[in-house]
């Protein structure tokens, strides 16, 4: 399910957001914009799909890594970091990867200062998803954060198509129709989800579709681990 061979056909053939949702600007921003200097400061996002987080975040000096199950986006992401931000990688060829979201990630322990999953760990079924965010935890510092936007249960689609496992579809309709196996996580879910983490905050952003007839929800998730 992590590397789905339709997402190299809709990295290949659609155009795809070239923003970071405000969000996760916000959380950059709270936590990190004071930091100096900002290139020791290293991410991980993990499905990092056409790059536009790691495009923003290298924009804004931090250090940025990142692993994708796409190499049509993995391919998009570099190309624009190399076009728009020469030198991004100072010298490290191997920031962003190629691979499997469920096996474990190629990095070392204790390695990141913040951890993110942007609408991407939600294309593998819970088990899996459990092990990825406990995968982020080893790989992240002690003290660091990790941000996650998820799908939340009651979104449209959600429901609708093939069942997939636990809380899991092939949706039929919505905004996630053609897009693959997606997850859509119920409140009960999250505490099996991010078990290794001290979670701080659970919000939820929303809007209307469909004049006000459907409504597309995702949980936005801030954690940390433990210090040392």
């Amino acid at each position: 399910m992590s590397r789905d061979a339709l997402w190299e056909e809709i990295f290949s053939t659609r155009a795809w957001g070239r923003y970071p949702p405000e969000d996760l600007i916000r959380f950059c921003a709270q936590r990190f914009y004071a930091r100096q200097p900002r290139s020791d400061v290293k991410l991980l996002e993990v499905g990092f799909g056409t790059g536009a987080n790691l495009w923003y975040f290298a924009r804004e000096g931090f250090g940025v890594h990142g692993l994708e199950g796409s190499e049509a986006g993995a391919a998009q992401a570099r190309q624009r970091l190399d076009t728009e931000l020469p030198g991004w990688n100072r010298g490290d060829a191997d920031r962003l990867r190629v691979g499997d979201m469920c096996e474990p990630l190629p990095w070392a322990d204790n390695h990141f200062d913040a951890v993110i999953d942007n609408d991407a760990v939600t294309c593998v079924d819970h088990d899996s998803a459990c092990r990825v965010y406990a995968q982020m935890h080893r790989v992240a510092r002690p003290g660091a954060w990790l941000y996650v936007r998820t799908p939340a249960a009651g979104t449209w689609g959600d429901g609708t198509g093939e069942a997939h496992g636990h809380n899991a579809w092939r949706c039929s309709e919505g905004p996630f129709a053609g897009t693959g196996i997606v997850r859509f996580a119920s409140e009960a879910d999250l505490s099996a989800l991010f078990k290794p983490w001290n979670v701080l905050q659970i919000e939820q952003v929303s809007r209307t579709l469909e004049n006000r007839s459907k409504v597309h929800a995702e949980w936005v998730i801030i954690a940390r681990k433990a210090e040392a």
